[in-house]
């Protein structure tokens, strides 16, 4: 009497291992982990395909270390991000292998399909929902496979909570393998996995390894690799022109803001002036600078953003029009380029609005190139631009560029040979 487990029924000790091993079979069974057996961590490439930029190469080699030390030791979780055909899902299982074969009982499971094995349990005679749910969530090792491809409705929301909550407070071994960025990812599941004292994240910059010819690294969205020779070392300083003064000077200065801004990406710059100046060429620059450094920037132009938010209606989308502004407002450096080229409805400015909005309050590092900076537009846009504590307006006035061969510009007296 009086002792905490007076009154409750227990399994005896004789039957205990039975039971651990129906559950462990029942999670192997609910795992299809038989169907992924071949990935392992003897048949992974830590440094990736040949090809593959020694920045890509490094995250993916930073990846493979830190999963195997993670099966070697379950402890904490590990939050694995990085693009489609990356090798997060070879990781995730091969910890799952490793452990199973270590007779550690584990869930490797994809988030649709973990929330469809909850649906049905409904309606299982075998086992009651209630049943179910709980030996997901106290399994010994979970591994939540395509986190952010499920439906999120209410209900898988809240599900979804409940299980990485209890692994939370129970410190109970966790993957999460995902291609979204962290703030796709709704607020109460996005603080626990922000926990440094808990959550290792790795992000993998590896390519598409299925698609090995597009070893770009870049976002399906980003355009940058039509500008992949738009580099600092290729940007003509147009000595042959004979620019005016001023022209020439406005050149420089752009060159010099777009040069520091790609060492330490901070703030907003915003290049603007006539056609062909050279804003696109400084801002891909930039853009191919940083991706040289090992974080790949959104590179895109603002009339193609708002056809990929269009997109999103047709009824073939794989994703869903919130999915894909969230991606791209909350890019860690977004380049937006042609300002001022879309056409502005209702919608567009709604839309373009909420995009600047958000990271002028976030102060996320953004590059804007515009022909127009003040005529036509919209004042909202126009009074975060105009913010000078967040914002460095370079104004290019030189005329359209002709290459170093172009005649003189009208006016000027062309060089003597």
């Amino acid at each position: 009497m009086g002792h905490p487990e007076f009154g409750r029924l227990q399994v005896c000790i004789c039957r205990q291992g039975q039971v651990a091993q129906r559950i462990h079979q029942r999670l192997f069974a609910i795992s299809n982990l038989d169907a992924l057996t071949h990935l392992t961590f003897e048949n992974f490439l830590p440094r990736g395909q040949v090809g593959m930029g020694p920045w890509q190469a490094d995250s993916l080699e930073i990846a493979f270390n830190q999963s195997k030390q993670f099966s070697q030791n379950l402890n904490g979780w590990l939050l694995l991000q990085g693009g489609y055909g990356c090798g997060k899902t070879h990781l995730a299982a091969a910890i799952a292998n490793f452990a199973v074969g270590m007779g550690v009982p584990t869930l490797f499971i994809t988030v649709p399909d973990l929330l469809d094995t909850l649906r049905f349990s409904y309606d299982d005679p075998t086992s009651t929902f209630e049943q179910r749910f709980e030996e997901i969530r106290t399994s010994p090792l979970l591994i939540l496979d395509d986190f952010g491809t499920h439906n999120a409705t209410n209900w898988a929301q809240e599900k979804l909570f409940q299980i990485i909550n209890h692994r939370y407070i129970n410190r109970l071994p966790l993957v999460v393998t995902t291609n979204l960025a962290l703030a796709q990812i709704e607020g109460r599941i996005r603080s626990r996995l922000e926990d440094p004292a808990l959550v290792s994240r790795v992000r993998i910059l590896a390519p598409d390894y299925r698609n090995p010819t597009d070893d770009s690294g870049h976002s399906d969205l980003s355009s940058l690799g039509l500008y992949s020779q738009q580099t600092f070392v290729s940007w003509d300083d147009r000595g042959p022109e004979k620019l005016a003064p001023e022209d020439q000077a406005s050149l420089e200065r752009a060159l010099k803001a777009a040069l520091e801004f790609s060492r330490n990406p901070n703030g907003w710059l915003v290049f603007t002036g006539p056609y062909g100046c050279g804003k696109t060429h400084l801002a891909a620059a930039i853009a191919n600078a940083r991706t040289d450094l090992g974080s790949p920037p959104l590179f895109i132009n603002v009339p193609d953003l708002l056809d990929h938010l269009r997109a999103t209606f047709s009824a073939g989308s794989g994703t869903t029009l919130d999915r894909r502004f969230e991606e791209i407002r909350s890019t860690p450096l977004l380049i937006l380029d042609d300002l001022g080229a879309q056409s502005m409805t209702p919608w567009v400015k709604e839309k373009l609005y909420q995009l600047f909005n958000h990271r002028y309050i976030t102060r996320l590092p953004t590059v804007i190139t515009t022909a127009s900076f003040k005529d036509e537009m919209d004042a909202r846009l126009l009074s975060r631009m105009e913010d000078t504590r967040l914002c460095s307006i370079v104004a290019i006035t030189a005329p359209a560029y002709r290459g170093s061969n172009a005649p003189a510009p009208r006016g000027k007296k062309p060089r003597k040979k």
